[in-house]
């Protein structure tokens, strides 16, 4: 089956076919000019946080991944050796090998996939060796665009622990307290104090994590959101529910074409009090790419 004559067939409630046929942006194309003028609006005290995680080889990561690795391929002791100084000029540089799923970071649209289709149908024989054809990173566009964090912390007075449920009813509560709603393009950010708890603890166990659960992420691509994002590496509960495999990344990744940010810093957005911000992230554009580190950022 050729790419141009692939089925774009769905049995599963999915927004296949909704941009186009050839379109590889999914929810990210909800973000339009309106959309970001509304974002820059929402700028009062012009702080700026920056979401995401420092990345060294302390970054923690499931032990199927290699942790970051850095090198220096120039630095002081070249030159105490006896390197050359032309002019007195000296400089450093350095090498980063890191897996593109560490720290904070967002998934592409081909990082996962089942029945042998992902997002808008594209067969997974498109997922090559050396890469993706189609809907890697570099097909992804940056975000700018209402942020909603929703403080589950706040709701339930604590924060979650490993395997707690977030629900549909639990992201509406968490509205109704702020008296926000959804709209079309919005960035969803939840906070569950997860990442925090997890800050010194060198025996992480990311196969126990607090998220939402399927009904919770239909729900919200159901409500026009481009982006969902959490302080965990999941956003959907670990373990996941009895007889499905990762329901919440096939449901908003595979059937919406929502890229999904995990690993998010959140505590300092979360003290501020501001539910409602400018959000803005841009991948690394990695051709082929999975998935991407980044640094969000929450502007007040």
């Amino acid at each position: 089956m050729s790419e141009t004559d692939r089925d774009i067939s769905n049995t599963r409630p999915n927004a296949w076919g909704r941009w186009g046929i050839d379109d590889e942006a999914g929810s990210l194309n909800l973000i339009g000019p309106e959309q970001v003028k509304r974002a820059a609006g929402l700028v009062k005290s012009g702080q700026v946080l920056r979401l995401a995680q420092l990345l060294s080889s302390k970054t923690p990561v499931p032990r199927h991944r290699a942790g970051l690795q850095h090198f220096m391929g120039r630095d002081g002791g070249d030159y105490a050796a006896g390197s050359r100084r032309p002019g007195g000029w000296q400089f450093a540089e350095d090498t980063v090998v890191m897996p593109l799923h560490v720290g904070t970071h967002i998934d592409a649209l081909c990082h996962a996939w089942c029945e042998e289709k992902m997002f808008n149908g594209y067969r997974d024989t498109t997922m090559r060796s050396n890469g993706a054809t189609r809907l890697g990173m570099e097909k992804m566009p940056p975000a700018f665009t209402r942020g909603l964090l929703i403080d589950m912390v706040k709701l339930r007075g604590r924060p979650l622990g490993g395997t707690e449920v977030i629900t549909r009813m639990d992201i509406e509560a968490s509205l109704a307290q702020t008296g926000r709603r959804i709209e079309p393009g919005d960035a969803v950010l939840l906070h569950t104090g997860w990442l925090a708890q997890q800050a010194n603890n060198p025996d992480i166990d990311f196969n126990a994590e607090p998220g939402i659960d399927y009904e919770a992420g239909l729900w919200l691509a159901r409500q026009d959101v481009a982006l969902i994002g959490a302080d965990n590496y999941a956003v959907e509960v670990l373990p996941f529910a009895p007889g499905t495999v990762f329901p919440v990344h096939q449901c908003v990744i595979r059937d919406f074409g929502i890229p999904l940010l995990e690993g998010l810093v959140l505590e300092q957005l979360a003290l501020t009090g501001r539910d409602e911000f400018l959000f803005v992230a841009a991948a690394l554009p990695i051709v082929g790419a999975t998935g991407s580190p980044l640094t969000p950022l929450a502007i007040l």
